[in-house]
Formats: C-alpha cells, sequence, structure tokens
C-alpha cells in the first residue's frame, strides 16, 4: 500500500504565502507524476500543478506566476509554494501520485487525507 500524508496547510491573509508538503511511503517500485488538486465548497476537485518524474511541469493558469512545485524523487516529496495568496485559493488540498506498485504493473492513482488552505481577505 501507499499512503501520501500532507502538511502545511492553514489560515493565511490575502497576498500571504503558504507551503505544502506530502510525503510518500509505503510499498512500491516508482512513483510517476505528483501533484495538487484542489477542491472549493460545492465545486469540483481541479488540478492545481503536477510535475513527472523527468521533471516536467503543468499549472492551472489560475495559479501560474503565484504558486511553485517542487520534487525531491529521492525522498518520494513534492511541495508546493504558494505567494501571493487570493480568498479564491481557499480550498481542500490533496497530495495525488501515480505509482508503480511492481516492476511490470499498472499505474494507479493514490491521494492523501487533504490539508485545508484559506485565505482571508
Amino acid at each position: 500500500q501507499v499512503q501520501l500524508v500532507e502538511s502545511g496547510g492553514g489560515l493565511v491573509q490575502a497576498g500571504g504565502s503558504l507551503r505544502l508538503s506530502c510525503a510518500a511511503s509505503g510499498s512500491f517500485f516508482s512513483i510517476n507524476a505528483m501533484g495538487w488538486y484542489r477542491q472549493a465548497p460545492e465545486k469540483q476537485r481541479e488540478l492545481v500543478a503536477t510535475i513527472t518524474s523527468g521533471g516536467t511541469l503543468n499549472y492551472a493558469d489560475s495559479v501560474k506566476g503565484r504558486f511553485t512545485i517542487s520534487r525531491d524523487s529521492a525522498k518520494n516529496t513534492v511541495n508546493l509554494q504558494m505567494n501571493s495568496l487570493k480568498p479564491e485559493d481557499t480550498a481542500v488540498y490533496y497530495c495525488n501520485a501515480l505509482v508503480r506498485t511492481t516492476f511490470r504493473g499498472y499505474e494507479y492513482d493514490y491521494w492523501g487525507q487533504g490539508t485545508q488552505v484559506t485565505v482571508s481577505s
């Protein structure tokens, strides 16, 4: 099994910064992409940012220039530095990892439990 544990959420004023971290643990062969998604009340979960094992980055248009995703493949961690936060960034943020559990196995999506980010105006 694979576990993803997030940390770093909280309450911040508009214009402030937060840093989210996620660590993957358990038994697996490799991790391909890792990333962050978010879900605001009464809205669907949406992509925030992803990073592949090769370093390819993808950001939602709404966070480009404000958020930075980074990854330490040796430690199986992914971070999200969030700057210039806006009230509309308020959501539960979920860590995601695309994991190959065995050498010839399939890849599966795993999710963290979520961490609340609240930006006050």
